[in-house]
């Protein structure tokens, strides 16, 4: 009897052993699963103005909205956060560089588009000679001519072991240099990214190739070999190739970075056929209808995304950005209520559409009016990867976390900053956002325009004459960014002395 009993006696002793012991299993998978850094998307578009989406981020719907099929930006803006006054540089090369190392682009140095090295990319001007800038891009090592040389975000997230994964667009460094290939800028995939900032052709039956126009091979998009001749756009190419990337990185049990850097919507513009008709049907010229299939096109490519994600396993644990890296080239329709077009100094040139989905961490289907730049992109991915030290070393960024999550402090009323003193397409200028308050100085007259954003979104009304003293403070303001971090300004060509800055030119 006595040894029966004991044997009974065992029975739950052994059964609360392992009940304590799935506890245990339990209590550290969850553990992991919470100490798993979040995967990250930045799904970045190439001049996409604000309004070439059918998600309004305007006050109200407007006309382009109502012309373009975005039924996945809509899923993201349902699923996360749209920033309503989000804002890139007026120009491609300097908004890819402020985006990978936290700079501005008057201190970074490349303020206009790069290509072959040492070569600018300027026309010539009556009045000034275009100043001295990076043309060589950004580079892995210092040393380099005319570059910039600073730690890149995907070198940054490498160290807390992420796969980083490049598909796309780079133009971060000039032909013949290193920092053409993103493989030496801290990427350890690279889909079909170069020195060149556009493809030659989007479509595979002109092997990417330029060759169909007439153009250089530098635009000739590599690494695709396998879709020459074959019916497919480039767009779907490197949404296919970005896919097999993330489910290698899954099936290797890393988090992961995918910068996924669209060609589209830049020109060449070229008609995506699975959506052509449509448009045409609705009574949209060429030109419009071939614009909307890229749009539609690229908007694909982020319900694909997306759709891996689910497949997967990972979109609980995977934040989503979305963004674009300029407005819209003065070739497409103007982004109304917005003045002016990529290149220019007004909001059409550099407010973008800007979404952020993070399950469990930003609630859905929310707006957000503050405005931030580009250049905090770079801190902000990296406080989510969980690396504070390395987002507080960002020398211009502002990590914008506290507007996501709801806790902390952000300063509303900073300035943000712009500088492009070269000659291509538009005039040399700066400018500054304070608040409502946004002033452009123009180098070649040295005049001024003042508008308030939140009365004029339009900029239509100049108040620089009716309030000088507040159009002179920040005309002071952004002379004290531009004389700090050593500016280059375009040279007069009659007095042959530089450009001066605001402050001392001020009425």
């Amino acid at each position: 009897m006595k040894s029966k009993k004991n044997e009974f006696s065992l029975v739950p002793i052994t059964w609360l052993m392992l009940v304590m012991a799935c506890i245990s299993v339990w209590s550290c998978a969850e553990k992991t699963e919470v100490e798993q850094p979040p995967n990250i998307v930045f799904f970045f578009v190439d001049d996409m103005g604000w309004q070439n989406t059918s998600v309004p981020f305007h006050t109200e719907v407007t006309a382009l909205n109502k012309q373009y099929r975005t039924p996945n930006m809509e899923r993201l803006a349902r699923d996360g956060m749209k920033f309503t006054q989000a804002y890139a540089t007026a120009v491609c090369s300097p908004s890819r560089i402020s985006l990978m190392t936290g700079i501005n682009g008057a201190r970074h140095g490349v303020t206009n588009w790069t290509l072959i090295k040492n070569k600018a990319t300027e026309y010539e001007h009556e009045k000034v000679i275009a100043a001295e800038w990076n043309v060589n891009g950004l580079q892995p090592v210092p040393g380099i001519e005319r570059t910039v040389h600073a730690e890149t975000l995907p070198q940054l997230l490498k160290t807390a072991g992420y796969k980083t994964i490049h598909a796309g667009k780079a133009h971060f460094g000039a032909k013949e240099t290193p920092g053409e290939d993103p493989l030496n800028l801290g990427f350890d995939v690279n889909i079909a990214g170069h020195a060149a900032g556009g493809p030659g052709s989007y479509l595979g039956q002109n092997n990417f190739s330029a060759t169909w126009r007439g153009g250089m091979d530098v635009w000739n998009v590599p690494g695709l070999e396998k879709y020459h001749g074959e019916d497919i756009f480039l767009t779907e190419a490197l949404t296919v190739e970005a896919n097999k990337a993330l489910e290698t990185a899954v099936s290797e049990n890393q988090p992961f970075y995918l910068y996924m850097s669209h060609y589209a919507v830049h020109a060449p513009w070229e008609i995506d056929q699975r959506f052509y008709q449509k448009y045409i049907d609705a009574g949209m010229n060429e030109f419009e209808a071939t614009l909307a299939t890229m749009v539609e096109g690229m908007d694909k490519s982020l319900g694909d995304i997306l759709d891996k994600l689910d497949e997967l396993g990972v979109t609980d644990n995977t934040i989503i950005v979305f963004m674009s890296d300029n407005g819209a080239p003065k070739n497409t329709p103007i982004n109304v209520p917005l003045r002016g077009h990529k290149l220019t100094p007004y909001e059409g040139g550099s407010r973008v559409p800007l979404l952020v989905k993070w399950p469990d961490v930003v609630n859905p289907a929310t707006v957000n009016n503050q405005y931030l730049i580009i250049e905090d992109i770079f801190p902000t991915l990296l406080e989510m990867a969980g690396l504070e030290e390395e987002a507080d070393k960002s020398v211009d960024g502002k990590s914008f976390m506290p507007l996501l999550t709801g806790n902390g402090t952000y300063e509303k009323d900073r300035p943000i900053f712009w500088h492009f003193p070269s000659t291509y397409e538009f005039t040399p200028y700066s400018a500054v956002r304070k608040g409502d308050w946004k002033l452009i100085y123009h180098h070649i007259d040295r005049n001024f325009e003042l508008f308030n954003l939140e009365e004029d979104i339009g900029e239509t009304n100049d108040l620089y004459t009716t309030n000088s003293e507040k159009g002179n403070e920040l005309a002071k303001l952004l002379s004290d960014y531009l004389e700090s971090v050593s500016a280059h300004m375009p040279t007069d060509k009659e007095t042959g002395e530089p450009v001066e800055y605001p402050n001392a030119v001020v009425q």
